[in-house]
């Protein structure tokens, strides 16, 4: 009898839970309990920074069991018998172990403390495709001075981004954690220059090959920051650019197995100890190199997925989660993946520069019935940094995400009394498809302006009904409106682009409330802004213009 099978039988006799019969290389160890720990409840300051106890009590959040540390005398049994541990969750009680000895499970088993051992990695490690992984297009040269914020402009107008941004709101005092495949010459390309020389890396870690350096790894991290934090005059401004960064590595690129989904709860509690504000994870989780162990559409229920409950357990203590809602839009699985379809997080579909939506991007709703994604940023033609520091774009959902990663940091810092729930739920309520959304754009394209309330487009007034129609618009437009106040002056109707240029304007008489605006064949696709000016109000309302 082969020595996998008698483990196997041995095993089974003991009555003791193990997902696989061959024990290769990594394995993930769940606990029954937190005895013999060495923290207490009542001493908090000796395992969560200042900041992260401060979350806490600004968002009236009470410490809990889950808090405290994986139990250093379990972790030790471990060792003792020859497992090297590699990562732990302290949320899910849990230890992610290392051993080529297949005899070491039938010691483990008999451990009164454990109470299940599941398999995370196959002996016969695939080689994973890292572009298709990321779902990443070709990065491509993107033409320079094409908008006010350089490349960067149009995913930023298009959420009103640049209103914090002059409001003063660019996410200062903020802590933002990436959590990655790395970032690859972060610390000498051109768009993170001032991060540095402002030292607004605060720390970074690879819970992948446990280290503290992270600049020698994969790129997409390097590029998804570049989306939030960079700086390039001109070319690439972020949509957070003073905002404080963790930079943190959970992802193989090399591979695809659920230890990675161990890799990314670690770095989850140590951005939460670390004290940050909001976690931004690019990443999603379906289908893995052993297909044994893939995921299926139903596991998509916010409660099954390792990395999702890890993700919902990071906002239940006060952490904004943003996620990207999946790349497989287009293809046989077409869902979101995990942990996009957590109840708590921030899942972030794709859109054009025009406010489409892109085929590729994952589609909810949830396994049990939720809307998914929540909402959607310019997943198409992005503006990113690559490698070699140079301005490009890039597609992929791994590049709204980060877009709405960052003005969220901005709108709370204009709004820092707001919970993480409530800030969600401003994001949602600003976006153009609140009352009616859908499985493809969620509940639209958020406005951060109108959630800061430093706008008023798309927003409802009391004294004005006003709206333009059809929207999209091909050639022609009507713009009706009604509104009690008296007026004494024309009604002025006028038409902006997103780079502020007034591209048609007219004055109505002030007892005519409708208006046809013809011939825009020749006006260029994109979204415009509609503003309706009264005797003693400017009110705004977005369309978009297409073929």
């Amino acid at each position: 009898m082969k020595l996998s099978i008698r483990i196997s039988l041995l095993l089974v006799l003991l009555s003791f839970q193990i997902k696989a019969q061959v024990a290769p290389d990594k394995y993930r160890i769940y606990f029954k309990d937190k005895n013999h720990s060495t923290y207490s409840l009542e001493h908090p300051e000796e395992f969560l920074s200042e900041k992260a106890l401060e979350r806490r009590l600004k968002q009236n959040i009470q410490l809990k069991e889950n808090d405290l540390p994986v139990s250093e005398y379990y972790l030790d049994s471990l060792r003792n018998l020859g497992a090297t541990v590699l990562n732990t969750s302290k949320w899910l009680n849990t230890a992610v172990i290392y051993t080529s000895e297949p005899g070491l499970l039938v010691k483990l088993s008999t451990l009164n403390f454990i109470k299940e051992i599941k398999s995370l990695t196959n002996s016969q490690s695939l080689s994973y495709n890292s572009t298709d992984k990321f779902n990443q297009s070709k990065l491509a040269p993107k033409n320079s001075n094409d908008f006010d914020y350089g490349e960067s402009g149009t995913q930023l107008y298009l959420h009103n981004g640049h209103i914090l941004h002059q409001n003063g709101f660019q996410g200062q005092g903020i802590l933002i954690a990436v959590i990655d495949a790395g970032f690859y010459q972060s610390n000498t390309l051109p768009a993170f220059d001032s991060l540095f020389a402002n030292n607004q890396i605060i720390s970074t870690y690879d819970f992948v090959d446990r280290n503290p350096s992270v600049y020698e790894d994969h790129n997409h991290g390097m590029s998804v920051l570049s989306i939030i934090g960079g700086n390039i005059s001109g070319q690439l401004i972020g949509s957070s650019p003073k905002a404080n960064f963790l930079l943190l590595r959970s992802e193989d690129a090399n591979s695809e197995y659920p230890v990675e989904e161990d890799n990314w709860a670690a770095a989850a509690e140590f951005a939460d100890s670390a004290g940050a504000d909001i976690i931004n994870t690019s990443l999603g989780y379906s289908v893995f190199d052993d297909p044994s162990q893939n995921y299926t559409y139903s596991d998509m229920d916010g409660n099954t997925a390792f990395i999702t409950k890890a993700a919902d357990i990071a906002s239940s203590k006060g952490i904004l989660v943003v996620v990207s809602a999946g790349n497989e839009g287009n293809t046989s699985w077409k869902y979101i993946s995990a942990p996009a379809d957590g109840d708590s997080v921030l899942a972030v579909g794709a859109i054009d520069r025009y406010g489409a939506y892109v085929t590729f991007s994952s589609q909810g709703p949830t396994s049990d019935g939720r809307t998914k994604p929540n909402v959607a940023a310019m997943g198409y033609q992005t503006t990113v940094q690559d490698i070699f520091g140079q301005v490009v774009v890039g597609n992929g959902t791994s590049y709204s995400a980060p877009i709405i990663t960052g003005l969220s940091a901005c709108l709370w810092q204009a709004i820092p009394n707001l919970t993480n729930l409530e800030l969600i739920e401003r994001i949602e309520q600003s976006s153009n498809n609140y009352l009616n959304p859908d499985n493809f754009l969620g509940y639209g394209i958020p406005d951060f302006a109108r959630a800061a309330n430093l706008s008023t487009i798309n927003q409802p007034v009391s004294n004005l009904t006003f709206t333009a129609y059809p929207n999209p618009f091909t050639k022609h437009l009507s713009v009706y409106f009604y509104s009690i106040d008296n007026q004494t002056h024309p009604t002025k109707i006028e038409l902006y682009n997103l780079l502020g240029e007034k591209v048609y304007q007219t004055e109505i008489a002030k007892n005519t409330n409708k208006l046809a605006i013809d011939n825009l064949e020749e006006l260029p696709v994109g979204i415009y802004i509609v503003s309706v000016i009264t005797d003693k109000n400017t009110h705004q309302i977005r369309v978009i213009k297409t073929n």
